[in-house]
């Protein structure tokens, strides 16, 4: 009898000694990587559940909201999870606009004689009202290289909405942010955008709105709008060692963008492409920081009559040096000379993003003008404004020069429309702007 007590004790402990043993054992490890905070009628859940050893493992997803847990997946998974939760995904499943819980539970059997158990929950906002988007104002017209302004309405109040042309966005903003020639907006779902047509796009490029809401669920619009082909000049710039001796040193102290190699001259060619590029990527940027508000109310931009056209917008230039063709690039910009360190002023009230070095601009201004529309004013001797600072149209921001890839003293004026250079001289037209834009906030 006590040989017999004693293999069962012993039995016992080896029973009791595996199974502490398997709770030694890693549990499964969970990561949900979707949905993330919203998601629509269609849930798609995504993630991974791995072991250390990586067998199969049991894992099942219940769908949680107001209280009723269903479970909408049940099976074996090794690594990748994926599956979409719907209505039809259990008998009995209904899921409704507002907070609901995914929770993934996994369980590794060990042994034969233990179960680990994990369990992940993603918190999740469920969103079943689709957007809408439908236009309001009437007469777009664009000109290749040209801005326009759309009035249009946009629901719920939280949908990212605006223009696409082609592959771009141009976001909208919300109307009551208008304050223009006595005009005010108080309609919440009314918005405003104002986009582009590229100098490099084709002018059938497909032009539409767009309304998309958190969970990715998105509607279009069409509008009525027709585009005008613009011819855009062809020149040549012979290069020659002076000019590149003075501009090419300065540049490089100024920037640690690019260290370029070589000859001067492949110095140059690198500032000309790979620092332009890097540039105008850095202005392109700050479209993120533009107001809400139309800050300009309405006013046409500074003409800067009193100067000389020595470049315009969108000249296709080939660079030779020594006879032979190095570089092409496309100015996207106005140069304007008058005389040596003229007073430069503000085109428009605006917010100056940026007052400083940059690259082939040399001293640049930056000014937002809100809902997207910028103005860039480069090749600067001096500031008369820094970064922050409000400026009213006319107001003097800074002195002309030739700092950067400037050839002699002049400004190098541009503007731009959420991020992409268009061409100033409709901003300049009162006719324009009274057609294109007051008359559609009126």
């Amino acid at each position: 009898m006590r040989k017999l007590f004693l293999v069962v004790v012993g039995l016992v402990l080896a029973v009791v000694g595996a199974y502490l043993a398997a709770g030694a054992v890693a549990s499964p490890v969970i990561e949900i990587t979707a949905p993330g905070e919203y998601a629509g009628a269609a849930i798609a859940v995504e993630g991974t559940v791995n072991t250390p050893e990586a067998p199969p493992v049991a894992v099942q997803v219940d769908f949680e909201q107001d209280g009723a847990r269903t479970t909408v997946f049940s099976g074996t998974v090794s690594g990748p999870l994926a599956t979409t939760i719907t209505r039809e995904s259990a008998p009995g499943l209904t899921i409704q606009s507002g907070q609901a819980r995914i929770i993934v539970t996994a369980t590794r059997r060990v042994w034969g004689i233990r179960d680990l158990q994990s369990e992940a929950i993603a918190n999740v906002q469920i969103r079943l009202e689709k957007p809408r988007v439908s236009v309001v104002s009437t007469k777009h017209y664009i000109n290749l290289g040209g801005s326009e302004m759309i009035v249009y309405r946009a629901t719920p109040f939280d949908v990212a909405s605006g223009v696409r042309v082609g592959d771009i966005e141009y976001p909208g903003y919300p109307a009551a942010g208008v304050t223009a020639d006595g005009v005010t907006i108080t309609d919440p779902d009314l918005r405003i955008a104002f986009f582009a047509l590229r100098y490099d796009q084709d002018v059938n490029v497909p032009m539409q709105l767009f309304a998309r809401d958190p969970a990715g669920q998105e509607a279009t619009g069409e509008f009525d709008h027709l585009t005008f082909p613009k011819p855009f000049k062809r020149s040549t710039i012979a290069l020659d060692d002076s000019f590149i001796e003075r501009v090419v040193p300065a540049i490089l102290a100024g920037t640690t963008e690019i260290s370029p190699e070589g000859a001067t001259i492949d110095q140059y060619v690198a500032i000309n492409s790979e620092l332009r590029q890097l540039n105008n990527a850095r202005i392109s940027s700050m479209a993120a920081e533009s107001s809400p508000e139309l800050l300009w109310g309405g006013q046409v931009f500074h003409p800067f009559t009193n100067t000389k056209v020595e470049a315009a917008f969108a000249d296709f230039r080939t660079y030779t040096y020594q006879g032979k063709q190095v570089d092409t690039q496309v100015h996207l910009g106005f140069d304007l000379a008058s005389f040596a360190r003229t007073s430069i002023v503000a085109a428009n009230r605006g917010k100056v993003l940026f007052a400083d070095e940059l690259g082939i601009y040399g001293n640049c201004v930056i000014i937002d003008h809100g809902m997207g529309v910028q103005s860039v004013y480069g090749h600067l001797s001096s500031f008369a404004v820094r970064a922050g600072d409000i400026v009213e149209k006319d107001q003097e921001i800074g002195r002309s020069g030739m700092t950067g890839l400037a050839g002699g003293d002049h400004l190098h004026f541009t503007m731009l429309v959420s991020g992409q250079m268009v061409n100033p001289i409709e901003w300049w037209d009162s006719h324009w702007v009274a057609d294109r834009i007051l008359r559609k906030l009126k």
